[in-house]
């Protein structure tokens, strides 16, 4: 069993999910295992995806361990095909869809010299954290009901911009609009689009890029809070956003950056 299961003994689940069905990107590590294991302990059935098998594997152990309702796909968020079969899975295994957390995602390279970026890397980019939760929305939104509550995680650097890396500040600005776009189209069906906007998390992504060390002390530094978040809070904003707690919210940004944007 995986050591993050603590996660799951120590939360104090209060049912704020119970009987929700949700899909979740990206979970197989960082911000997304840990919405996936808070899920599940408030009551949701979820259905958790990723490109790595073995990851999403653990995180599912942890979550049956301690009596959670979970099923698992690998899955390219790029690809159309593969998310009209993870919908189609989740509604056959549950029945239909409350919630999407789109959090999956890529940094790209954020040390190469503007004029030295690619095409090919822009786009690559820009199809995974753009594109993919486009397609993820446009796929779930036939299964979804009035109540029903879409997630985007995007970034501060969708706010503030971000030196270095402009492929992904241009997708994470255009997670945030498009989030407030479909906010409006959906509200007559009552379905709800917020966007998430974390500042620097410990994540095996943010520990593992190009440049992680010298990042994570620039980030840190410029945070008033002293430090990087937990995975686990950023789960419990995307809890907020998934859950009742925020009926009347839409079309809005929550962020949780420690203070970094207060200057």
């Amino acid at each position: 069993m995986n050591e993050n299961n603590n996660v799951m003994n120590d939360y104090k689940a209060a049912g704020k999910l119970k009987g929700k069905v949700a899909v979740i990107t990206g979970a197989g590590g960082g911000i997304g295992a840990a919405a996936a294991r808070i899920f599940a302990a408030e009551g949701a059935s979820v259905l958790i995806t990723d490109i790595q098998e073995s990851k999403l594997r653990e995180v599912a152990a942890d979550i049956k361990a301690a009596d959670g309702n979970v099923s698992l796909m690998v899955h390219d968020i790029a690809d159309e095909t593969q998310w009209r079969i993870v919908v189609k899975t989740a509604v056959n295994l549950f029945g239909r869809v409350d919630i999407l957390v789109n959090n999956a995602g890529i940094t790209g390279n954020l040390l190469a010299p503007f004029e030295e970026r690619s095409v090919s890397e822009f786009n690559r980019v820009l199809s995974i954290n753009l594109t993919g939760q486009f397609i993820g929305m446009k796929s779930v939104i036939p299964y979804m009901s009035s109540g029903s509550a879409i997630i985007n995680v995007s970034s501060i650097a969708g706010i503030t911009g971000n030196a270095g890396g402009n492929a992904y500040t241009a997708s994470k600005g255009g997670s945030r609009m498009l989030s407030k776009g479909a906010a409006i189209d959906l509200a007559a069906k009552g379905i709800r689009v917020n966007s998430l906007h974390p500042g620097y998390v410990e994540t095996p992504m943010t520990h593992n890029m190009e440049g992680a060390d010298a990042f994570r002390k620039m980030a840190i530094g410029s945070t008033p809070l002293g430090r990087g978040a937990s995975p686990e809070e950023l789960a419990k904003g995307i809890l907020f956003l998934a859950s009742d707690d925020s009926s009347f919210m839409t079309g809005a940004e929550l962020i949780m950056d420690g203070g970094f944007t207060a200057f």
